[in-house]
């Protein structure tokens, strides 16, 4: 081989692991869906089905904080021009507060560069950036995958009796909160939280439900349709 040959190809050699040090791992997407469990408690992959973050459906490709139907977006990430793709996701994920100044995202980051690369490969396909047969739920089982880590809580609507409630006395600073299996729970004040959920696998009207929290059973939230439940429901009564 010639000197001028030689040189050619060890420059080649260099250009090529240049670009591969700069691309994005692939990632290994079955594991980034068991990854994905962590986030699934803020971010669902059901379109406009949004919670504490977005929905993450179709999210590939889209620039950041436009989702129509979720209005809590930060102003710093309404302001920013970052479009989702492997790179400014691994950017994202690595320290999101370093990508988009005081965004609102309360994550510190993903340290673990392969950690990254699989979530983000589960994100590619659940999120909108594949049109294979995993995006689709074809042939790995991504789909089931999918679903799960979707649905963090429960359809409302078909719990049981036991989680049901029929009536809610408050007494100085007590929660007295009886469910349609009969059973009277007691807790403290500051232990009960009141919440609304309108999605579509929320309450039905008029039948808020009680869901435990904590370890020690002595925390719980009861979730209404809407606000004006709250009120109208509470009994005010020693």
């Amino acid at each position: 081989m010639t000197r001028s040959a030689s040189l050619i190809l060890a420059a080649m050699t260099l250009m090529v692991a240049i670009g591969a040090h700069g691309q994005t791992p692939s990632g290994d997407a079955t594991n980034g869906a068991q990854l994905f469990r962590a986030c699934a408690g803020c971010h669902s992959l059901v379109p406009d089905r949004n919670m504490t973050g977005p929905s993450l459906a179709g999210f590939w490709g889209r620039k950041a904080g436009t989702l129509q139907s979720f209005e809590r977006y930060s102003p710093a990430l309404k302001a920013s021009v970052v479009v989702w793709d492997a790179a400014s996701l691994d950017r994202w994920l690595t320290a999101p507060a370093e990508l988009i100044p005081h965004n609102r995202m309360p994550f510190a980051g993903i340290a673990d560069a392969a950690a990254r690369a699989d979530l983000i490969a589960f994100l590619r396909d659940a999120g909108g950036g594949s049109s294979s047969g995993a995006a689709s739920g074809q042939g790995s089982g991504m789909g089931s995958m999918m679903a799960e880590a979707a649905s963090p809580f429960e359809d409302l609507k078909k719990l049981g009796p036991d989680h049901q409630v029929q009536a809610i006395r408050y007494c100085h600073d007590t929660y007295h909160v009886t469910t349609a299996d009969g059973e009277t729970t007691d807790f403290w004040e500051v232990n009960l939280r009141l919440k609304t959920d309108s999605r579509e696998t929320g309450p039905l009207p008029g039948k808020p439900v009680l869901l435990g929290a904590g370890m020690g059973g002595d925390r719980a939230s009861v979730f209404f349709s809407a606000p004006d439940e709250i009120s109208a429901f509470v009994k005010h009564q020693c």
